[in-house]
């Protein structure tokens, strides 16, 4: 049987702790702020390592949508009343480390390309995932800018997954698949 101070003691919140969500809504948009500029950081590595000039120009795109978003994020930030500020994302963090790792274990050519877009489609997966949730979130607290904003950001990240898809599958995948053969 649970003590009375063991039942206040689990009544008591950490003051970090998140209490509703509007607090999940700040978490997240902290979280995806700090992701998109880790993110903004990275790509340039991703194109100096691509060789396809498709996969090039994609990833150049992507980094000039990574700083509009992380514009428009400000945005959100502002429309609901939140201060910009970051929150160091995991899950960024370990998927930028893995494209390094992608990159450091593959000869330049159509495989490390493949990898590469492996890379960012996992990233963009991730970010459609955030981004689809705080669009959620800001729907139901009734913050409709900000809600508008992140189904902008959605929209492109999904256009982008689509766009990474389509170069994998019109050449690089197919001629990452004979690359041994070719030696």
């Amino acid at each position: 049987m649970e003590t009375v101070a063991k039942k206040q003691e689990a009544g008591k919140t950490k003051s970090s702790e998140a209490q509703d969500l509007r607090d999940l809504f700040e978490v997240g948009l902290k979280d995806i702020y700090n992701a998109e500029k880790v993110l903004s950081k990275t790509l340039p590595k991703m194109v100096k390592n691509a060789s396809s000039p498709e996969l090039v120009r994609a990833l150049q795109n992507h980094l000039n949508e990574t700083e509009q978003q992380v514009s428009r994020l400000e945005q959100v930030f502002k429309a609901a009343g939140i201060k910009p500020a970051s929150k160091k994302c995991e899950a960024m963090e370990g998927l930028l480390k893995e494209s390094d790792g992608i990159m450091g274990e593959t000869k330049k050519g159509s495989v490390r390309d493949a990898g590469i877009i492996a890379a960012g489609q996992k990233v963009k997966h991730y970010e459609i995932a955030a981004y689809g949730t705080l669009h959620a979130y800001a729907k139901t607290l009734g913050e409709d800018k900000a809600a508008n904003l992140l189904a902008m950001t959605l929209d492109e990240n999904k256009k982008s997954d689509a766009d990474l898809t389509e170069i994998a599958m019109s050449g690089i995948n197919p001629d990452a698949a004979t690359a041994r053969i070719k030696w």
